[in-house]
């Protein structure tokens, strides 16, 4: 016989957990230029032109692209494509897409890929490091040495890599958003309306108003002057600044203030001719303003913008700029592309203009070529042939060829 509880003696009822699984792709995307393809056939089959090293979802990856085709078979009829794990894994789960970009602005691009459409077996999984996939005939190379594909003798591949990750959500049933911080739009708004300023900055006749406590805070140089007492501007009222220009000074009062670069600053410098003005650009300008007022992530900040526009006729005097304001980040890429590069960059002008004003980079130039033999950086070869020319001075150096514009 079975026995009913009556309502008032049954088991208190609580509410079910909750917990879902979820699997989803961590994407990301790099783009491959490939100039100089007429020079690089010819290299042998199985031998490949590889991407710089990108991370997408915790794992590094390259881009290896064979001008005369991986497949001995195959005979260099031929191009292939290959996305590689450069980076130790066991079993890494990925989707992939390669794109071969159509240059006439036609938009008929080549396209392999995993997204966007049902896998029978599942996304591709890569077992070590050096696992790859891509395609052995990504293109016949007649073809496409006579289409829209190859313009100006230079091939673009855009890639993108889908790391496949599972996670277990418990979601609370009540939860509250936390805004992100504000704290720079508050202290944007005090630089604006500048009530409470109790100091004025006289830069070339323009006056900028500020507050002691406030860029004391934030500078190292400004602490000395406003805090510490050791200087004769602690009790002035206005100060006249000489060694900046007033744009420079405005744009590192709008870093203090919000965290941020202004819009100008922001721009990344062009460098199209070998003239480039490494100390005359904004950014350039506030790199050096960074580094005498000890604001560290500016400075960090203006290496990263000037780090793009580093090539073989602007990078002896990014150099020269890198190692007068301490910039140690900018400075040590800066050593591995001229150790990459030398024999190029030792015709440019700004070469020149390096070794007149900081000869001691010569040596450091060396010391990274040296550091890098037997490795990626160069071939043993090549980095005799530019240690003998720098050692001796030789008559290479003489022999400069200035850039044509």
């Amino acid at each position: 016989m079975t026995r009913t509880l009556s309502p008032e003696r049954q088991p208190p009822q609580s509410s079910p957990s909750i917990s879902r699984s979820i699997t989803q792709t961590l994407n990301g995307s790099h783009k491959f230029l490939i100039q100089g393809y007429s020079l690089a056939k010819g290299m042998g089959v199985g031998k490949h032109i590889a991407s710089d090293v990108f991370t997408v979802g915790g794992y590094q990856w390259a881009i290896y692209f064979y001008p005369d085709g991986k497949n001995p078979e195959d005979g260099s009829t031929y191009v292939s494509v290959f996305i590689a794990l450069a980076s130790e894994g066991t079993d890494v789960r990925a989707l992939f897409e390669l794109t071969l970009v159509d240059q006439s602005g036609k938009g008929k691009h080549k396209v392999h890929s995993h997204f966007d459409r049902s896998l029978e077996s599942g996304p591709y999984t890569l077992k070590y490091k050096g696992s790859m996939w891509g395609y052995k005939r990504f293109f016949r190379r007649a073809s496409l040495e006579n289409s829209d594909f190859l313009k100006n003798d230079c091939l673009k591949i855009n890639c993108t890599v889908g790391v496949v990750v599972s996670a277990t959500d418990c979601p609370l049933l009540n939860s509250i958003h936390v805004p992100e911080s504000d704290i720079g739009t508050h202290f944007g708004s005090l630089l604006e309306n500048m009530e409470g300023s109790d100091v004025t900055f006289d830069v070339a006749g323009e006056k900028f108003p500020g507050h002691k406590i406030v860029l004391a805070a934030r500078s190292p140089e400004f602490r000395s002057k406003f805090l510490n007492g050791t200087d004769i501007d602690t009790d002035k009222q206005e100060i006249v600044v000489t060694d900046l220009e007033p744009k420079v000074f405005k744009a590192m009062l709008h870093f203090i203030y919000r965290d941020t670069l202004t819009e100008e600053a922001d721009v990344v410098p062009s460098t199209s001719s070998s003239d480039f003005p490494g100390c005359e650009t904004l950014i350039a300008k506030l790199l050096a303003a960074a580094d005498k007022y000890g604001l560290e992530r500016l400075k960090l900040m203006c290496e990263s913008r000037l780090c793009h526009n580093i090539d073989v006729s602007s990078v002896a005097s990014i150099l020269t700029l890198a190692d007068k304001c301490h910039a140690a980040e900018l400075k040590a890429v800066c050593l591995k592309f001229a150790a990459q590069n030398l024999a190029a960059i030792m015709r440019t002008d700004g070469f020149e203009s390096m070794k007149e004003k900081c000869p001691w980079l010569q040596s450091e130039i060396l010391k990274t070529i040296a550091g890098c033999e037997g490795d990626t950086c160069s071939t043993g070869e090549k980095s005799q042939s530019v240690w003998a020319q720098l050692s001796d001075g030789g008559e290479t150096i003489g022999r400069r060829v200035r850039q044509r514009h």
